[in-house]
């Protein structure tokens, strides 16, 4: 095998790692549900390599992300339900119909995209697959048959939450405005101390998630997204705590050695400047 800048190499590489005599071992004895942790964490490392600005990076793990792709197609290929092709395939069929003011015919072209065409468009999209589905013997509703199962259940919890109001606020499930969420917000902080006073582990479980959701929602309604949000204060609280970590370095002290008070102190130093 050489390298290549052909698709069709990287399809070769792995069905060779999955070749049952010839191939990886570890390769060999993944499966979809194994190999699913992995696509998501490509992903992540696709948006790192994006917000840190590194295009070398990028590069690199866009490959990796490919490899996932690639991956699952091998798989499903080996259980005789797609392969590679089919992938290509329905992506560009999704892309073509939902954009007929860029592929359409010269009518569509120039009337641009109509209002409500892009939700006629997914119907028409999902009535499809439903039969799809009903023609080989499936369950017509691939992932549910309430209103909100559509939602992925592999989305990380505080996108997911969004999405779960935002769908539900469709049909009109959702508070008017932002001031009556602070209030949801501290009644959920109630419920919480009475389950931390009680010392009961899952009702404490219980009321924490609800007080997260409660926040998500607050963070919705002041059109925040709550991922990207903590996100920010995640690398905030990254960046002032180095600091810390500089400071104690040059006194010649240590992140092991030093006291609660003494970086308590340079936190509040890192605050002023970070």
């Amino acid at each position: 095998m050489t390298p290549s800048k052909d698709i069709s190499r990287l399809i070769e590489i792995m069905a060779a790692l999955r070749a049952p005599k010839t191939g990886c071992p570890w390769d060999i004895e993944q499966d979809f549900a194994t190999i699913a942790p992995y696509t998501i964490e490509e992903a992540y490392e696709v948006a790192d390599a994006i917000a840190r600005g590194d295009l070398d990076d990028l590069r690199d793990e866009l490959g990796d992300l490919l490899l996932q792709v690639v991956y699952h197609a091998q798989m499903a290929e080996e259980a005789g339900a797609f392969a590679f092709p089919d992938v290509v395939q329905a992506i560009t069929t999704k892309m073509i119909r939902r954009h007929p003011h860029v592929f359409g015919d010269e009518k569509a072209r120039g009337a641009g995209m109509a209002k409500g065409m892009w939700e006629k468009i997914k119907a028409q999209e999902k009535a499809e697959k439903r039969d799809a589905r009903l023609a080989r013997g499936l369950d017509p509703e691939d992932n549910g048959k309430g209103f909100l199962d559509s939602v992925p259940v592999a989305l990380p919890a505080l996108t997911r939450a969004l999405k779960l109001q935002e769908k539900a606020a469709r049909v009109g499930f959702d508070w008017s405005e932002a001031a009556p969420i602070l209030d949801k917000i501290e009644e959920e902080i109630g419920e919480l101390r009475e389950a931390l006073a009680k010392g009961d582990t899952a009702s404490i479980k219980d009321e924490f998630g609800d007080m997260l959701f409660a926040v998500v929602n607050l963070g919705r309604h002041l059109k925040l997204d709550s991922e990207a949000a903590l996100s920010g204060t995640n690398e905030k609280f990254r960046s002032r705590f180095h600091y810390v970590e500089q400071a104690l370095e040059k006194s010649g002290n240590t992140l092991e050695k030093a006291t609660l008070p003494e970086m308590e102190a340079l936190w509040q130093e890192a605050k002023s400047v970070k």
